[in-house]
């Protein structure tokens, strides 16, 4: 059953899906007009459980609200931030953090604030549709970073991606996806 959260911008909402003896726990956030039943997250949210890791969902107060529109950066760096405090004192578990697109842009900006011991970026958009640049966001993350991006991904492909079939939805190989995440999760285990 979904957790309302408190934050400055609204109640978000947590869907928690426990590990049976869980090692750490993943939290991932949705693209800006998307939901956390996007394809690529419940495949990943799938394989990590599996893997002995927890995941939790979380949509923004936005979406919570039943609002399509994304909220300003800064109010979403602010809930999620306030998402993570929350989780991390309630489940005492070293904290991943991530996302899809958006969210993945969120996890990068607040990793430090959330103490994320690593980052995951499912589909980073690189490239704003102005044509700029936001690579600042990927080089401002401290922690072990892994980037899955389909390789026709409209939105640009940062260096030292893993690539997998498909284009910025990640639906074409859901597998690979949730494969390439198993791997990286197993090899920063040595962070957590």
């Amino acid at each position: 059953m979904p957790e309302d959260v408190d934050t400055p911008h609204g109640p978000a909402r947590v869907h928690l899906h426990a590990a049976e003896r869980p090692r750490a726990l993943l939290m991932l956030g949705h693209g800006s007009g998307g939901s956390v039943t996007a394809p690529d997250l419940q495949a990943v949210t799938q394989a990590a459980v599996g893997a002995g890791v927890s995941v939790a969902l979380v949509e923004q107060p936005y979406r919570a609200a039943g609002r399509r529109s994304a909220a300003p950066a800064h109010q979403l760096d602010a809930a999620w931030i306030a998402v993570a405090e929350h989780l991390s004192r309630t489940l005492r578990l070293p904290l991943i953090t991530g996302g899809r697109s958006a969210g993945a842009r969120v996890a990068c900006r607040t990793a430090e604030a959330t103490g994320a011991r690593a980052v995951l970026c499912l589909a980073f958009p690189l490239i704003t549709p102005k044509g700029a640049s936001r690579q600042h966001e990927l080089d401002a993350v401290r922690v072990p970073l892994l980037i899955v991006q389909g390789e026709q991904d409209r939105f640009g492909l940062p260096a030292g991606v893993v690539l997998v079939a498909g284009d910025h939805g990640l639906k074409r190989d859901l597998p690979a996806v949730a494969a390439a995440v198993v791997e990286w999760l197993a090899a920063v285990e040595s962070v957590l």
